[in-house]
């Protein structure tokens, strides 16, 4: 077996913040103790098979760039696969981290047939189970590429044509199956052009109830085989289709409310798709958390220069300190993890490039819970919160949220006492002070 990252040693280390060695954690350690609890056990980082090693770095406007010799053209696709495969868990095991993520065409080739491809799945799946004895290595997640072959582009489960529902159901039964086999933590869903690009040609009730029987099919085939894991549905706006019916984690909530699938599915929140959305990091997490729905995290960052989902490493330590405070706040993640669903850029050509990537990310994650924790052990702005808050734990409050109070006596009860109400500050640029006051303290 090749080594492929020969200038990596055997374990990224962990030297501390006055390091200069670009391939050394400076805040990233996974034993140290935040909040009760190991660095890695909140954190829960996770590496994707895709991004990191089945892209060779091409797009719309050019080809590959990317020293990635395990899918050079011309490879026997199997022979391929294996290699693939070695380089990836030889990055697992020296970056250190405890989880990884894969699509099912990631991993296996695709073959002339579903049934070779699931043979093909299979043999890879058993390989797969062997190197993560030999390296520890979990599987976070395992999911079903169903966008990127031709016959997807009108989706999969919302497709117009039976057939391609078929196919795709195939794929998730067999990704679901491998996933289970290998014990992951969670089933991933993502509907990558379950959507629209025109009205013209849509029937819009009909698609929303194909994809709900899909879902359903899933979640009952998840209790047949005895996976226990959660399954997640990644929300995904605009992009690539004009409209997609996962927005955000709103619109997939209240899909799954109107399909009764809510006790079946959580969300697995991408910060990019979160800014696509027009939303915050911030926003989508709370959201899940407040509804009962948060699953697990796709950590990286969109360009703000570009509306587009552009997949960068994470590099604020503000934006993942507030989303963290959200998540330790709410007792912290439990199945889920921090999934590296981040890609270089195409002018980072050399294979040390990827852990550059990922190390730096790691260490930003790392620095945002030390910042978390230090909000939360602060209390500034749960004590702002329940202040501002604190009429409605009061006697009018409590009769307002009863049941058997109807709207008149609302009103009455107004009129009756006179009430003229003043506007109360939210002292919002305050609180971002205390924020940055908080924030800077633990850098």
């Amino acid at each position: 077996m090749s080594e492929f990252f020969t200038d990596v040693p055997a374990r990224v280390p962990t030297a501390g913040s006055d390091s200069e060695d670009g391939l050394a954690f400076r805040v990233y350690d996974p034993d140290r103790i935040v909040a009760g609890k190991r660095m890695e056990d909140h954190l829960r980082p996770s590496v994707c098979y895709w991004h990191s090693f089945s892209w060779a770095g091409n797009d719309v406007f050019g080809a590959g760039t990317f020293d990635r010799p395990w899918i050079e053209p011309g490879l026997d696709p199997l022979e391929a696969a294996e290699a693939k495969q070695d380089a990836a868990f030889e990055f697992f095991s020296k970056l250190g981290t405890p989880f990884f993520t894969f699509h099912d065409v990631d991993l296996a080739p695709q073959g002339s047939s579903l049934r070779e491809f699931r043979s093909n799945l299979d043999r890879l799946v058993d390989r797969a189970a062997q190197k993560m004895e030999e390296t520890g290595v979990e599987l976070l997640w395992g999911t079903a590429n169903l966008f990127s072959h031709p016959r997807y582009a009108a989706g999969a489960a919302t497709n117009p044509d039976p057939e391609v529902f078929a196919h795709a159901a195939a794929q998730v039964r067999n990704a679901l199956e491998a996933t289970h086999r290998l014990g992951g933590a969670n089933y991933t869903l993502w509907g990558g052009r379950e959507g629209y690009e025109t009205l013209l040609n849509t029937r819009m009730r009909q698609e929303g109830d194909q994809l709900a029987r899909f879902l359903e099919l899933v979640a009952a085939h998840k209790r047949d085989i005895g996976f226990s894991g959660p399954l997640l549905i990644e929300p995904k706006p605009q992009e690539p289709t004009k409209h997609q019916y996962d927005y955000d984690c709103a619109a997939v909530h209240a899909f799954l409310e109107r399909y009764d699938l809510e006790a079946e599915y959580k969300v697995n929140i991408e910060a990019n798709h979160a800014t696509l959305a027009g939303h915050s990091f911030q926003h989508e997490v709370s959201y899940a958390l407040d509804h009962g729905i948060f699953g697990s995290i796709d950590a990286n960052r969109g360009d703000p220069q570009n509306g587009w989902d552009t997949d960068q490493f994470p590099n604020s330590v503000e934006e993942l300190s507030l989303v963290l405070h959200e998540i330790l706040r709410s007792g912290g993640l439990t199945t889920g993890g921090f999934n590296f669903d981040a890609k270089l850029r195409r002018q980072s050509l050399d294979r040390v490039d990827l852990f550059h990537g990922h190390v730096g990310g790691i260490d930003t994650l790392a620095q945002g819970l030390l910042a978390a924790e230090a909000l939360l052990t602060d209390g500034v702005l749960e004590s702002f919160r329940d202040q501002r808050y604190a009429g409605w734990d009061g006697e009018l409050g409590r009769s307002i949220m009863d049941p058997a109070t109807d709207l008149a006596a609302v009103a009455d009860r107004a009129t009756d006492a006179g009430l003229d109400p003043s506007p109360v500050s939210g002292r919002q640029e305050w609180l971002e002070n205390e924020v940055n006051r908080v924030v800077w303290s633990a850098i």
